[in-house]
């Protein structure tokens, strides 16, 4: 697959996702050795900055210093339906970026069948062959009660997914911790969340002060956000960084400062 500009732009109140990435192992610079053994995305970015829901121009960003992971659907599962709503604020990214396609998934009733489990996988499916892209990032806050629906999603996620494609998930600090039920999920990465942690935050940081996560797939990258740094981590980890506001010049620089200091 060629490398183009990329672009998420709003047409007719739809998505229309023309985000032509080049295949990972196929570009002609490398990110580096690997920081950990056994990390699946070693020949990815060490640092990945999140593009939520609101208009980005990266097109300044040096696709050597950071790739992006960038929101394409929101899901809505409810009882009879999932609603899926489209990326519908525009992403300006470099040539040779290499991007993540984040699905959100949000829940509006506690019934989880089979038939909405097909749906919400048909919906991922489609983002992930519409964008092209490296890798599918789940953003998905279960609750205990729906961790069998996660599991089993998961389950039978990962073997459609187009050959090569990576798949990781977004993980609550605690699933990392003392509530680990994401070990044996069939996903390359599982990312802690190191900020917004309400109750599990003083248990998060006495940890991580001499500590590491217990979840083999939560050791290889670490979410934070710019406004909320933890004031250590465990070293020679992928970062993801979310910034509550749009990227510019200077945010970026300061990702990428923040970046080197954690790793």
């Amino acid at each position: 697959m060629s490398r183009t500009k990329s672009l998420w732009v709003r047409s007719a109140g739809m998505l229309l996702l023309l985000f032509l990435i080049g295949n990972v192992g196929s570009m002609t610079w490398r990110w580096g050795r690997p920081y950990l053994l056994g990390d699946p995305l070693a020949d990815f970015p060490r640092v990945f900055l999140w593009a939520w829901e609101r208009p980005e121009n990266l097109e300044y960003l040096d696709p050597r210093q950071a790739g992006v992971a960038v929101l394409a659907m929101t899901l809505t599962l409810e009882d009879v339906r999932v609603t899926a709503r489209p990326r519908m604020q525009p992403i300006r990214l470099p040539e040779g970026i290499c991007a993540i396609a984040v699905i959100r998934i949000e829940t509006g009733s506690s019934v989880l069948h089979d038939r909405i489990r097909r749906e919400t996988i048909r919906h991922i499916l489609d983002t992930a062959a519409a964008t092209g892209a490296a890798g599918i990032q789940i953003d998905f806050d279960a609750v205990a009660s729906e961790r069998p629906f996660y599991r089993n999603l998961l389950a039978e996620l990962r073997p459609q997914l187009p050959p090569g494609m990576k798949l990781s998930i977004t993980a609550l600090t605690s699933w990392c911790l003392y509530d680990d039920w994401i070990s044996g999920l069939p996903v390359d990465e599982a990312v802690p969340m190191l900020f917004r942690m309400g109750a599990g935050d003083a248990a998060a940081r006495r940890l991580l002060r001499s500590g590491d996560f217990r979840a083999a797939r939560s050791r290889f990258s670490i979410g934070v956000s710019l406004d909320e740094l933890p004031p250590r981590v465990p070293g020679g980890r992928r970062i993801y960084i979310f910034n509550p506001k749009s990227w510019t010049r200077e945010s970026v620089n300061d990702a990428l400062r923040v970046a080197r200091e954690l790793q």
